[in-house]
């Protein structure tokens, strides 16, 4: 019982321990993210300004006068520290400031875009675990066969290509070419008011399979040699002969032993799985025209809209500490040898 009781103490203390590291992390990147987004040669109250009023040296004043409303000012280093203190309190009270573009409050923007995103991401890293998983483990077990040079090579050139030349490709071909697919949005513009769910939502999936499918086949290719470089590894291991010198079928031998311990590895993929699930694609979301938050961030960036960007990347900065934290945990699940703290 004395036993159980120090183990727990244990896992309490290191559990605390990485919450508080995380959070040292969390500020330290959002004071180098701040003073990077300030010095962003973009400025969407200067460029909205100058757009409205145009450029002279009578209306330097007034636009002075306004960048001051928003603490955007003074671009000194005692500038930006001020100006980082009153964006910090206001997040530390819940208050992530307003879009520049539509003045919208930057935390409910978020939220109300984030849900596409979540989608897309989601399903295709479930079609890639059940792709890339069996692939990889397939081709290891059949090391230098035609299958696994088969797979090597289309997986090599899947990874190869950037995501805006093999989804003008997919565009292309499916949406230009063949017709079968329609880009833009998450609704065909014909679609009538009165639909029913089921048409609703059979339209929405239809406008769903070609993002996935460039989100899947640009992703499909890493885990899957990931998958099989670890099997390989496994599969040389000297428990793994004792297995097959016991009389163990091949097939036990792979999906009782190698499997669970090929397992283990892959935990680490996690880390960047919970940020990439609610952070959104960037350019896929982009060249689809999908309302997610994807497309959203870019806009932002581009635009120079700061409280967006500021929010957007400490929202993922903490998906991303959280996602590393619970790889750390997991570790203990997935094999009982790995233990928390000391």
């Amino acid at each position: 019982m004395e036993e159980k009781n120090i183990i727990k103490r244990k896992k309490k203390k290191y559990i605390i321990k990485r919450i508080l590291i995380s959070l040292l992390i969390l500020l330290g990147v959002s004071i180098f993210l701040y003073f990077l987004v300030r010095l962003m040669p973009v400025n969407y109250i200067q460029d909205q300004y100058y757009a409205t009023h145009g450029q002279s040296d009578s209306s330097e004043e007034e636009l002075y006068r306004f960048l001051e409303m928003y603490g955007l000012h003074d671009n000194t280093f005692g500038g930006i520290i001020k100006g980082y203190g009153t964006w910090l309190w206001g997040v530390l009270q819940g208050d992530f400031g307003k879009s520049f573009i539509d003045n919208q409050p930057v935390g409910q923007k978020i939220f109300n875009n984030m849900g596409v995103s979540f989608a897309i991401s989601f399903v295709s890293l479930i079609l890639q675990l059940i792709i890339a998983i069996p692939l990889g483990i397939k081709s290891a077990c059949n090391q230098y066969g035609k299958l696994d040079y088969t797979v090597t090579v289309l997986t090599m050139i899947g990874m190869s290509f950037p995501t805006f030349f093999f989804g003008s490709i997919v565009i292309k071909i499916f949406a230009v070419d063949l017709g079968w697919f329609e880009v833009g949005g998450l609704h065909t513009a014909t679609l009538p008011k009165n639909a029913t769910w089921w048409e609703s939502t059979v339209d929405l999936l239809w406008h769903m399979v070609l993002p996935m499918f460039v989100l899947v086949i640009l992703s499909i290719g890493s885990l899957m040699r990931y998958t099989r470089t670890n099997t390989l590894e496994v599969l040389n291991a000297d428990y793994i002969r004792t297995a097959r010198a016991k009389g163990l079928s091949e097939k036990t031998v792979v999906y009782k032993h190698v499997f669970r311990n090929t397992l283990i590895p892959l935990v680490t993929t996690l880390a960047g799985t919970l940020p990439g699930l609610f952070g959104g694609a960037m350019i896929t979301e982009t060249m689809f025209d999908l309302p997610g938050i994807g497309s959203l961030a870019y806009t932002a960036l581009t635009k120079g809209d700061i409280p967006f960007i500021m929010a957007y990347n400490m929202f993922l900065a903490v998906l991303t500490v959280l996602g590393v934290l619970l790889s750390d945990l997991m570790y203990a699940v997935v094999d009982p040898r790995v233990k928390l703290g000391k």
